[in-house]
């Protein structure tokens, strides 16, 4: 051998070795085949552990799911259909594990028929390169579903070719495929809606010539016309100051901005029930006149006005005289625009620097501010008593109806709102009985108020000592079923001079004394009782009773009703519930909750009484963990007629869902009511025209005829059953 063929063979066999291949050469029709040591290597062997060596001997280490393969890709290559023999294929490396291995093959030389004489090839172990691949197409697929799951696609635009390359899920989210649609720039902004078309131009323009991103919520179309909301990004690539590559994505945020559309809404309508609820809760919904709640903050904001700039004012409270005689002849509804009209009259005799509220009924409350002196403030009572006593025609009738005005002026009276409202009242009384159509100013000196609020927690004390209270039962009803669900319990004074008292005429009078406990607590231990006592007849249905605000939030209320509760072993829960009025509920939110939860453990249920009527906000409402909202009968009396109490009954219905709290309707009085609630989706009710409060002698006698005479079963079979 010449020294250039020496030299020349060492190398191939180095570039051959550091190439780490096996290299055969095979005699197809001798049958002899020439192996390098490192074919052997490969598979963890020695060349003569493998004797005798033939080529089908590679053939038996070759992993089962890959032998076809092998075979097939060689008969291809030996009868001409390939030109090479190329094939990767798991073998049995001695350890026992497999080894992905490179066959390749050429066949050098063939007969004049074109059948195969020598075939060279090479062995060549890729099992790091299959190892690479596998973690690329494991990258790749996982890329691709998270893409999927997140609706994120990938977009990249070459700037100088042109050229707009699209991930997988872009396509799938413009519902299209790479062979379905080749993305260019102007046909994609094509299927933008016209706004989002303009800004996601003048985007792309911008972060081509400046290189600015841009993040942008965009609409547009799917190339099969499908309306979608899409997040799209940018990113620019800057070479030498100019943009060569823009990189972003495509984001489906169809459901999310749906979402964002419901919640919008829905805070929207909330927002108007709030405001309803809130004008509502400061202003009469008759008269248009702040209420209640309204005066007591007016009233604060005068006492503080009157202390920094030392002058008097007065309060006016004010009743109708024949009001009652009135409404009863001529109706509710004429009595309502009675009252409006007298309203005006009031308004029209005030300054500007007053302020008139509706109390209640036909009582109202004037504040009269900045007075100089007490001659003043009578100067405008003798004209606001001169303008209600004139003849009024109302719906072609002369009705003549007169005040009584009962006054106390601050800060001669040094005292707080409610009781500078009590002493007005306390004088409007006086002037009352002293012949009507007249004022009379409260007598500070003499404390007659003071004198007769004790005479009545006296009279009262001795009346809860000498078992005179009674309670009377009103039942409440599923108009939808007519099934009874249970019973209101009412406290009613059986006076042994007055007869029958309702509880107006003494419980104000205990409101701020430890008796109002007292008597609060007598109504529990009265309802248990009587519970028990139908339960031994047979007659089981859940009890409410009434919790005035100082009972609920004295210090010692849970341990009390425990006391109460242990006389009762046999008590069941959920068969006695505590109706508490929002106003008093919501002055200590965290205090009341605290309370309520306790409460809750020992198998009692709560209901807020006369919703609407307070200063509810929708946050306390969530906090509050109730069970029923009773929605006021002002309210329910006048939503057939006003479209704005309707509308405020819809609103706390509505709530009421929102929030998981079951509705209860007071103030029923007809079919009509019950017909209008049921169509706004309340069906639990309570009111005259189901059964007026009753004795409890007389309540099973009235539950076994109920659905023999009950106004509602005619109502029920033709419309809702």
């Amino acid at each position: 051998m010449q020294v250039s063929e020496k030299y020349n063979l060492e190398r191939f066999e180095s570039v051959v070795n550091a190439a780490e291949m096996g290299i055969w050469d095979w005699d197809i029709k001798a049958g002899t085949v020439f192996f390098s040591d490192r074919m052997a290597e490969i598979i963890g062997y020695e060349l003569n552990e493998l004797q005798p060596i033939q080529f089908e001997t590679w053939f038996h280490f070759i992993h089962p799911e890959d032998l076809s393969k092998a075979h097939e890709r060689l008969t291809s290559h030996l009868e001409g259909d390939a030109e090479l023999y190329e094939v990767a294929v798991r073998m049995q490396h001695k350890l026992g594990n497999y080894v992905w291995v490179l066959i390749a093959g050429k066949t050098i030389e063939r007969y004049a028929d074109n059948s195969p004489k020598r075939m060279v090839g090479f062995h060549r172990e890729i099992t790091l390169r299959k190892i690479d691949e596998q973690k690329l197409i494991t990258t790749s697929q996982l890329l691709d579903e998270s893409q999927r799951i997140a609706k994120v696609g990938g977009w990249q635009l070459d700037i100088p070719t042109g050229d707009l390359f699209w991930t997988t899920e872009t396509y799938r989210i413009h519902e299209t495929s790479p062979e379905e649609f080749d993305p260019c720039v102007d046909t994609v902004i094509d299927y933008f809606l016209p706004d989002s078309k303009r800004i996601i131009s003048e985007a792309i323009e911008a972060a081509i010539t400046e290189g600015k991103g841009y993040d942008l919520e965009l609409s547009t179309y799917t190339t099969k016309g499908k309306l979608i909301d899409v997040r799209a990004t940018c990113t620019a690539t800057m070479k030498d100051g100019k943009a060569i590559k823009l990189t972003g994505i495509f984001q489906d945020i169809s459901e999310e901005k749906s979402i964002q559309r419901i919640l919008k809404k829905s805070n929207r309508e909330l927002e108007q029930v709030n405001i309803k609820l809130e004008r509502n809760a400061n202003y009469d919904a008759l008269t248009g006149l702040p209420n209640r709640n309204l005066l007591a903050d007016r009233m604060q904001q005068t006492i503080e006005r009157s202390n920094r700039k030392h002058n008097s004012f007065a309060i006016a409270f004010i009743d109708l005289d024949r009001f009652k005689e009135i409404n009863d002849t001529y109706g509710h509804s004429f009595g309502d625009e009675l009252l409006c009209s007298i309203a005006e009259q009031f308004q029209h005799s005030m300054r500007s620097c007053d302020t008139l509220a509706r109390f209640g009924g036909d009582e109202f409350v004037m504040i009269l501010d900045e007075l100089h002196s007490p001659d003043e403030c009578a100067i405008i009572l003798t004209r606001i008593l001169d303008s209600v006593s004139q003849t009024l025609m109302l719906k072609n009738k002369a009705i003549q109806v007169s005040a009584s005005i009962g006054v106390t002026i601050y800060p001669q009276d040094n005292s707080n709102s409610d009781q500078l409202i009590r002493h007005a009242d306390q004088a409007m009384y006086i002037a009352k009985n002293s012949g009507k159509n007249c004022f009379h100013i409260f007598d500070v000196a003499k404390d007659v108020a003071e004198k007769h609020q004790h005479e009545e927690l006296e009279h009262i004390r001795l009346a809860l000592n000498n078992d005179e209270f009674v309670l009377f039962y009103q039942p409440k009803i599923n108009i939808k079923t007519n099934q009874v669900i249970g019973v209101e319990a009412l406290i009613r004074w059986d006076h042994p001079e007055q007869g029958i008292l309702p509880p107006v005429a003494f419980l104000p009078v205990i409101e701020q004394d430890i008796l109002d406990i007292n008597v609060g607590e007598w109504v529990i231990e009265k309802a248990l009782t009587q519970l028990f006592t139908w339960s031994e007849e047979g007659i089981d249905i859940p009890v409410s009773v009434n919790i005035s605000p100082q009972q609920l939030q004295s210090f010692d209320f849970v341990k009390r009703l425990k006391g109460i509760l242990k006389k009762f072993p046999n008590f069941k829960a959920g068969s006695i519930e505590f109706e508490i009025l929002e106003t008093s509920a919501l002055k200590d939110i965290e205090q009341v909750t605290k309370i309520i939860l306790e409460c809750h453990d020992l198998g009692i249920k709560f209901s807020i009484d006369d919703f609407g009527t307070g200063y509810s906000s929708l946050s306390y409402l969530k906090r509050l963990p109730t069970e029923f909202l009773k929605i006021d009968q002002s309210f329910i009396r006048d939503m057939l007629i006003d479209p704005d109490d309707k509308a405020i009954v819809q609103g706390i219905i509505g709530l009421a869902n929102v929030f998981d709290r079951r509705i209860i309707a007071e103030g029923v009085e007809t079919t009509a009511h019950g017909e209008q609630l049921l169509a706004l989706g309340c069906h639990l009710a309570q009111g005259y025209g189901i059964a007026k409060p009753m004795p409890a002698e007389k309540f099973l006698s009235w539950l076994k005829e109920w659905k023999k005479k009950n106004p509602w079963e005619y109502l029920m079979a033709n419309n809702y059953r």
